[in-house]
């Protein structure tokens, strides 16, 4: 659905200041968020907007991630770009390599007058927009890790103790069993099952998503999550799809409607789902960290980023992107990140923003919102952890998709599956690789 979901005092604050008065210098935002999300930006452009009268940032919401990227594409070509553009994580590598269309972020910022200090970023999530000497490219807007979501009351509901422990895949094999025996029609679904159950499974067991430190270092990659730890992964959650123990609802995030509707006992998700399931929920519910295998060596090791980040788009004049970089210093600032992060799950982009929240004692008040950042930091990254950065890859998560979707159906083994969807995607890694020599 196009626009934001927002109620008529929010309409009215965001129209009232749509509307310059004294010629202020207007830029345009296109974002990815509707829903609780979009409440919440909305809410973030108000204030900003309130708060000063040279500037007036003009939100408008493009799709989904896939379609925003897009439209941002469509529009540069056609001559009509946004300042502002949220492109989720796996657009990385492609905004990077188109050069021309993009102005780094460090160097709207350095031209700007607002204050910017890169090092008060935290480390994980400022080095997936960084080049390699630490000049920040986009800004981190919306980063997130996965999570397990857990009904309480559907588990006490089967039997089970609600604090059972679900720290390894082992252990939520065992629950899930008990789930199906009890007659629970949906012991568990997924949102974004490429991001949670590859890309995440991967980092969060140490083990190569692609070569070449999984694309940072060097466009000559290939891809290689069809090894052992994938496999029997995949093959698992097969398993369990055949035997109604894990229940498949889309590509994107269409398992949330289910968890939240108490239908569903477990829920892999982003962090940043807090923001809906605290909304809505109508059960007791908890926030585990993602399970991992506990006969993989090393494991856990750090899950890696999703969500988005704002890049800025060239072709603009030096007085509006003045107006873009009091913007950015506006959404970076310790007040903001801090009730963002506490709002809606996703990770506080600067040290200062965490620091604040734990000093106000919000995650004692809210157990398991911690876990995020606990996941992200509790190790430091290694060449197999520190994220992905591959050409196309949009492109190559439908393919994974489609991959997955005949394991889930029964149609594929996980070896046949991977080792197809490796196939596949390294033909798009390598026309990506030719085309940005």
């Amino acid at each position: 659905m196009k626009g934001l979901f927002l109620g008529s005092a929010m309409l009215a604050s965001v129209a009232a200041f749509a509307t310059p008065a004294n010629a202020a210098t207007e830029i345009q935002w296109w974002h990815a968020f509707t829903g609780r999300l979009g409440e919440l930006l909305a809410e973030q452009v108000a204030e900003f907007n309130g708060s000063q009268s040279d500037y007036v940032v003009v939100a408008t919401h493009k799709g989904n991630y896939s379609e925003t990227l897009n439209a941002g594409i469509a529009a540069f070509r056609a001559g009509e770009q946004p300042h502002i553009l949220q492109v989720f994580e796996v657009g990385t590598a492609t905004m990077m390599a188109a050069q021309g269309a993009i102005k780094p972020v460090f160097e709207v910022m350095a031209e700007g007058d607002a204050p910017f200090d890169p090092d008060a970023y935290l480390g994980p999530v400022k080095g997936y927009y960084t080049t390699t000497d630490g000049k920040m490219l986009s800004l981190p807007y919306n980063s997130s890790t996965p999570v397990l979501y857990v009904n309480r009351d559907a588990l006490a509901g089967a039997g089970l103790d609600p604090d059972t422990e679900l720290a390894t895949w082992e252990q939520v094999g065992e629950v899930l069993d008990a789930l199906k025996a009890a007659g629970h029609a949906c012991p568990l679904t997924t949102a974004w099952q490429s991001w949670v159950h590859l890309e995440n499974l991967s980092a969060w067991h140490n083990v190569p998503f692609a070569t070449q430190e999984n694309g940072f270092a060097g466009l000559d990659t290939a891809l290689a999550f069809n090894g052992p730890v994938q496999v029997k992964h995949i093959q698992t959650m097969g398993d369990w799809a055949r035997d109604g123990k894990f229940i498949y609802a889309g590509r994107r995030n269409e398992g949330g409607a289910n968890f939240r509707a108490g239908e569903c006992a477990l829920f892999t998700e982003s962090s940043a789902g807090y923001a809906g399931v605290k909304a809505e929920a109508k059960f007791d519910f908890d926030i585990r960290p993602l399970p991992y295998w506990s006969d993989v060596e090393g494991a856990p090791q750090n899950t890696i980023i999703g969500g988005a980040s704002l890049w800025v788009l060239a072709g603009h004049d030096a007085e509006e992107y003045k107006a873009v970089a009091a913007f950015l210093s506006f959404l970076s600032s310790t007040d903001v990140q801090a009730k963002w992060h506490q709002n809606t799950g996703y990770l506080p982009i600067t040290l200062a923003a965490a620091e604040q929240t734990r000093a106000e004692g919000f995650y004692d008040a809210n157990p398991g919102t911690q876990i995020a950042g606990e996941q992200m930091t509790g190790k430091a990254p290694t060449a197999n952890s520190k994220g992905l950065r591959l050409g196309s890859f949009d492109q190559i998560r439908g393919i994974i998709d489609e991959e997955l979707e005949a394991v889930w159906a029964g149609t594929k083994t996980a070896q046949e599956a991977l080792d197809t969807a490796v196939e596949r995607g390294d033909a798009l890694l390598r026309r990506f690789e030719q085309a940005n020599r």
